[in-house]
């Protein structure tokens, strides 16, 4: 089967400094993009000159403007996967694909987020009202208008992706005996993972009393089930396994990736809610996951680290099952018995604190997290890492999931 198994690699990372939620100024989501690109080319021992190509997510940049504010001489391919932090896996696939087929020759991958002009509102006066007016962006969502079936939910009170969330976990306690215990260990092994990782923004301890204080926004939902908001980019660079073998860093293979979804799935996320149990009680991955499994031709077993997007922590247990590191319905014992904690678990998970306490660039620092575990180079790092996988949502569809592994 022509696939893109290994014809790949990761050869750059560059990141901005993560800021909390509208601590960026003065940068703009231009000057972001500009400084993990540039950073990510150099990591990878390349200039400008040498990048052709964009494969990017949830309309994170435009590639013409970046491409003439950097001075990319020609660019050969620009494409956007949508579904916000869904896309972020799925972007790697697509510029290996453009990669393996001959469309160009080294692409980049890129997340920017920048909240700032949200946060300044109309209290703002003077440059930094003027600032907030003239921001390259702000939310990758958009926000254009009301559409029919957001319509038609908004009047049940489903106005964002944390009440959609809601109903899918309850789903999941009311079928499996899923417990907000058994949820906590996911928040409360994230922040540990953080609190040794110097870039985090949530360092500070979480106990078990600190959840089960902490108020609840919409049930069984707490605080620290969601992800922070914060600002920032990160830069992945992708060109082909013969020539990454020529350049600064060790590749990173990219074994597989694939997105999509289960199509019952995706319309019960944020609209109808008329799914049936096996498709609405889960992250919408399952297929995704086998797709993924046979073209990298490895299986849960041979994973060494696991960096599942956690814009909220249910997800994380519920992915685990999907992706078939224990059985349908066990995500909420499994993580309760320790399986996912660093240093001592089965399967390493968000080895960095995740979107929940490092950072949340909507999906693309567990792309550096996946990348600097299998160089050896994480602040948490994995003994002996050489397969990682990376997921992209739960989100509207797509999800993502990809298989990176060291150039052995």
């Amino acid at each position: 089967m022509n696939t893109i198994r290994d014809k790949c690699a990761i050869v750059g990372v560059g990141t901005t400094e993560y800021y909390k939620r509208g601590q960026s100024y003065p940068e703009t989501e231009l000057s972001m993009a500009c400084t993990a690109i540039l950073a990510a080319l150099d990591d990878a021992g390349l200039t400008i000159d040498d990048l052709d190509g964009f494969s990017i997510y949830s309309s994170s940049c435009d590639p013409a403007t970046v491409g003439a504010e950097l001075g990319v001489p020609e660019i050969r391919w620009a494409t956007t996967t949508t579904s916000g932090g869904g896309g972020c896996v799925g972007a790697l696939g697509v510029a290996a694909a453009a990669i393996a087929t001959g469309q160009a020759t080294t692409i980049v991958s890129l997340m920017t987020l920048q909240q700032l002009n949200k946060r300044l509102g109309g209290s703002a006066v003077g440059g930094m009202l003027q600032y907030a007016m003239m921001s390259e962006g702000g939310s990758p969502y958009g926000g254009s208008g009301i559409a029919p079936s957001a319509a038609f939910t908004a009047n049940n009170g489903l106005l964002s992706p944390g009440h959609s969330f809601a109903q899918i976990t309850s789903r999941h306690m009311h079928l499996y005996g899923t417990t907000r215990e058994q949820i906590a260990e996911v928040a409360l092994s994230s922040r540990r993972n953080a609190s040794t990782n110097p870039r985090a923004l949530r360092p500070e301890p979480l106990t078990i009393d600190d959840y089960f204080n902490a108020r609840m926004i919409n049930d069984p939902l707490c605080l620290f089930d969601y992800t922070m908001e914060s600002d920032g980019a990160v830069a992945v660079i992708t060109t082909s396994v013969e020539r990454a073998r020529t350049l600064r860093q060790p590749p990173v293979l990219i074994s597989a990736a694939s997105h999509g979804g289960a199509g019952r799935w995706g319309p019960a996320l944020f609209k109808y809610f008329q799914t049936p149990d096996e498709h609405f009680a889960t992250s919408g991955h399952r297929p995704v996951a086998q797709r993924m499994y046979e073209m990298a031709g490895v299986g849960p077993s041979d994973v060494d680290v696991a960096l599942l997007y956690d814009h909220f922590a249910p997800m994380v247990l519920i992915q685990l099952e999907d992706y078939g590191f224990c059985p349908i319905g066990e995500g909420g014992p499994f993580v309760a018995d320790g399986n996912i904690r660093y240093g001592t678990g089965s399967i390493p998970v968000n080895t960095h604190g995740g979107n929940l306490s490092e950072a949340y660039i909507i999906g693309m620092t567990h792309v550096r997290e996946a990348v600097e575990q299998l160089r050896g180079t994480a602040a948490n790092q994995v003994e002996g890492a050489e397969v990682a996988l990376v997921t992209g949502g739960p989100a509207g569809l797509p999800v993502s999931g990809a298989i990176l592994r060291k150039d052995v």
